[in-house]
């Protein structure tokens, strides 16, 4: 028996991912009373949501009383250009505050207004203040929150924990296969319900805020599970990533300095986001810069600046800029915050810019702008879910956070981000232990398909070929880079989709040296199946979609389509090869599309 064979741990619900959204999740599902287990990849707190900087996403109407969870469901929507789905997009607004204020409740310390309410800030895509923050350090502050609340709920945690696949018995989700990356031993969960939120799929792309462990794991685990996955072409290159110098490039720069009053320049001094603002926000968006500079200044002025558009318009402007001749010496525009703003204001207002670019990279923020310009930051597509319980179209899978798909359409906004962990975090634990509750019958593992995952694990020790993994993941970072980037065609997505499968040749003849134990190389080649898998994706559906929305810019297609409007792209696994279909997306009720019919 496999059982027997290998460690093994049974739980109610087992959570893979230990971010925010994974987090949430385990508090709630241990406050329905299972048994709970929580893997991590890396290490607890070392999760990618700390570096969301900027705030979490929230109407409580702290700063302007006129925002309200409708407003936050519109200004989502239309960030998204309308292909979220559109159920999970109100109850995140309906939800966000709650999800705030319980965070205050166990213990997070927000900035505070002059009347001690929670501060709000501004961020790019929404109407009013509506970022809870603290500082810049926002999501190290979730973490740190979430963090010491589920140590006291009994959760098990298993750290430096590597997923393979996912178990099935029949047609439902039983638990998951891995491994420890410390000393390479196999390991076997058994769980009724498994919750996927293990975040994005950065590392396929060669510039990337994303760390090491984003490669797409949960995407593919999913996929090779049997569910669905949708939106997979909208990959957001957040606009204003580090380029230089070196030691910092690919950094994120927190919208919040634009928030705070920076202004993107190019290498002629010009403000040229002004050039660039869509008809769609032309009604609600300073025109001049003489009305941005007032909207910095007089907040009652209830106008957006131009540097604070979606992320999708600003990174697709300085793209403009770039292919235009007027770009930074590095290829990127300029940042400046120096210039409008105090250094004082800056070191208390956004600490963690000011520290580590000082430190890391010797440049001053308070003293000189920054080179910055898009970078692969978030995929909006992710596993295909039910709205209300996080549900996949597999039995017992739920998935939340970035590797679930629908809450953001084509473009995430700023904040929506961190906000999106905690609500839908909460619901996928939620329903997770409900569906573990009304599991019937026993947990059965097959040994031979566990034996037989376990041979796949270790064929790179013993195959005769001699590919380098290293070297097979640079080759699939430049190609998504150079082809599957910010801009795309046909042809050159095209010719993506041939390279990949030449590079899934090489992967299978990748052999590494060595043990099991502390083998960066072997966890390197295990990692190459997932990330060419959503490549592959990612390829495939941004191919599928004859149009240009959001984090989806196709030169070919240049316009927005009404009838792509209405239609998600959806992949799966058949007999071994990824399809794509088009499937129509949820229909609006009525009482919120006349949300839209109001433009002020």
């Amino acid at each position: 028996m496999a059982t027997a064979e290998y460690e093994t741990h049974e739980h109610d619900v087992l959570i893979i991912g230990a971010g925010g959204a994974g987090l949430r999740a385990a508090i709630e599902a241990a406050a329905q009373g299972v048994s709970v287990g929580l893997v991590c990849k890396s290490l607890l707190g070392k999760a990618h949501t700390v570096m969301a900087e900027g705030g979490i996403a929230a109407a409580l109407g702290n700063v302007w009383p006129e925002d309200t969870w409708q407003v936050h469901f519109r200004d989502t929507m239309r960030g998204g250009k309308m292909l979220n789905n559109w159920r999970m997009a109100q109850l995140h607004a309906q939800e966000a505050p709650d999800r705030v204020l319980e965070l205050e409740r166990w213990g997070a310390l927000f900035d505070r207004t002059k009347d001690g309410l929670i501060l709000q800030r501004d961020f790019g895509g929404h109407r009013y203040a509506r970022l809870a923050h603290v500082g810049d350090r926002t999501g190290l502050e979730m973490i740190r929150t979430l963090q010491y609340h589920a140590i006291h709920q009994g959760i098990d945690v298993y750290m430096e924990c590597k997923i393979e696949r996912l178990i099935k018995d029949g047609d439902r989700v039983a638990g998951a296969f891995g491994y420890w990356r410390n000393t390479g031993k196999f390991v076997l969960f058994k769980a009724k319900a498994v919750v996927i939120a293990t975040g994005g799929i950065g590392k396929a792309w060669k510039f990337t805020s994303n760390s090491w462990e984003y490669t797409g794991d949960g995407h593919s685990l999913a996929l090779w599970a049997g569910a669905d996955l949708i939106d997979m072409e909208f990959v957001q290159f957040h606009p204003t990533g580090m380029v230089w110098p070196p030691s910092v490039r690919g950094i994120l720069v927190t919208e919040g300095v634009r928030g705070d009053g920076g202004t993107l320049k190019n290498s002629k001094g010009e403000r040229f986001m002004f050039k660039y603002i869509p008809e769609f926000f032309r009604s609600e968006t300073a025109d001049t810069e003489a009305e941005a500079d007032r909207w910095y200044e007089d907040k009652k002025n209830n106008r957006r600046t131009p540097d604070l558009l979606p992320r999708d318009e600003v990174a697709r402007a300085i793209n403009s800029e770039l292919k235009a001749g007027r770009g930074s010496p590095h290829g990127g525009v300029f940042l400046d915050i120096n210039t409008r703003r105090p250094a004082d204001y800056v070191r208390k207002r956004l600490p963690s810019m000011y520290h580590q670019f000082k430190e890391l990279a010797d440049v001053d923020i308070t003293r000189e702008p920054m080179e910055v310009g898009p970078t692969c930051h978030y995929v909006m597509g992710g596993v295909r879910v039910d709205a209300d319980t996080t549900a996949g179209t597999v039995k017992g899978l739920f998935a939340a956070g970035e590797s679930a798909g629908g809450m953001h359409g084509s473009n995430r906004l700023g904040g929506n981000s961190l906000s999106d962990l905690l609500v839908f975090g909460r619901r996928a634990g939620l329903y997770a232990a409900l569906y573990a509750k009304d599991f019937g019958g026993q947990l059965t593992v097959s040994s031979a398909e566990v034996e037989s995952l376990a041979r796949e694990s270790l064929e790179p020790f013993s195959r005769s070929g001699g590919e380098n993994p290293y070297a097979v993941q640079a080759a699939l970072q430049d190609v998504m880079q150079n082809l599957v980037g910010l801009i795309r065609n046909q042809t050159e997505l095209q010719d993506a989709l041939v390279k990949i499968e030449g590079l899934k040749e090489r992967a299978n003849k990748v052999r590494v040296e060595g043990g099991r134990a502390y083998n960066p190389g072997w966890h390197t080649a295990l990692d190459l199946r997932s990330l060419l898998t959503v490549a592959e994706c990612s390829a495939r559906a941004a191919l599928e979609r004859r149009e240009s929305r959001g984090g989806h810019t196709r030169e070919d297609y240049p316009q927005l389509d009404p009838e792509w409007a209405k239609v998600n792209v959806v992949l799966r696994l058949k007999n071994g090869s990824i399809t794509g279909s088009r499937e129509p997306l949820p229909q609006m009720p009525d009482d919120l599309r006349k949300l839209f019919e109001d433009r002020q």
